[in-house]
């Protein structure tokens, strides 16, 4: 999905802002709200596929200014709504008020057609695909060349996994890039490691 919360690689944002020490929480009901989506999870009323791509559909502006646990919170009522076990009517009556949730979610897809196996040391691209709904791949690396360095177990493909589409789950590689070949413009000469699943890449010719 390509969004604003594909953040990875991008420039102008500034320095991470960051405190030592900084407290996980920091108001009573960021640990319920984190407590919530956690046991929803846990208790199969959807999964963790579903629950990124929630956050993924927060309309724009609201994601930006939203902090942490608010995108928990908004990810977690939207899918409740859309799963029946609430509406947004009774949301808004108990927040007295308006209650923005996610907005509507796009088709995902199975594995790709042409998919293979992959081993270390194999020279690889990545798809230069554009998915209308969830997928793990971030974007600095669509169409980006690297070589494969090992192979993880198999996974639930996410595309698929975050709506509710039958697929074959698949493993992830460790695929090594050069940071030059990324942003060949302003990068030390340094190495990324990036899990990619298999439907993510093809051998470079």
């Amino acid at each position: 999905m390509d969004g604003f919360h594909d953040l990875g690689g991008k420039e102008g944002f500034g320095p991470v802002r960051h405190s030592k020490n900084a407290a996980v929480f920091h108001e009573d009901w960021e640990i319920r709200a984190n407590a919530l989506y956690s046991l929803a999870v846990k208790c199969g009323v959807f999964n963790m596929d579903e629950y990124r791509h929630a956050i993924e559909r927060m309309e724009p502006r609201h994601y930006l200014s939203a902090s942490y646990y608010e995108r928990s919170l908004t990810a977690l009522a939207s899918l409740c709504v859309e799963k029946g076990l609430v509406t947004r009517e009774q949301l808004e009556k108990l927040a007295h008020g308006s209650y923005p949730l996610a907005l509507a979610s796009a088709s995902g897809r199975s594995n790709h057609a042409q998919r293979r196996t992959f081993l270390p040391g194999d020279h690889v691209r990545v798809r230069d695909e554009h998915v209308p709904g969830h997928m793990r791949m971030p974007g600095y690396i669509r169409g980006k060349c690297g070589v494969v360095m090992s192979k993880s177990p198999a996974y639930p493909f996410p595309d698929a996994h975050a709506h509710g589409i039958q697929a074959e789950d698949e493993p992830t590689y460790d695929v090594r890039f050069e940071a030059t070949h990324l942003w060949p413009h302003d990068a030390e000469n340094a190495q990324i490691h990036v899990a990619v699943f298999e439907s993510y890449l093809e051998l470079d010719a």
